[in-house]
């Protein structure tokens, strides 16, 4: 895994980071947003991408 194309999915419920995902830098310049299962809250929350 290259460490400069990863980037952090927080949950945008109980704020915390249950996933780790690979974004093109070149392509995409605004933050990712994703409906990813969160295993603390326990249903389907919108993640965004953290610093």
């Amino acid at each position: 895994m290259s460490q400069d194309n990863l980037v952090k999915m927080e949950c945008t419920q109980c704020k915390r980071v249950p996933y780790h995902t690979h974004k093109n830098k070149k392509t995409l310049k605004s933050r990712l947003e994703l409906k990813k299962h969160c295993k603390f809250c326990k249903k389907h929350t919108p993640h965004k991408e953290t610093k």
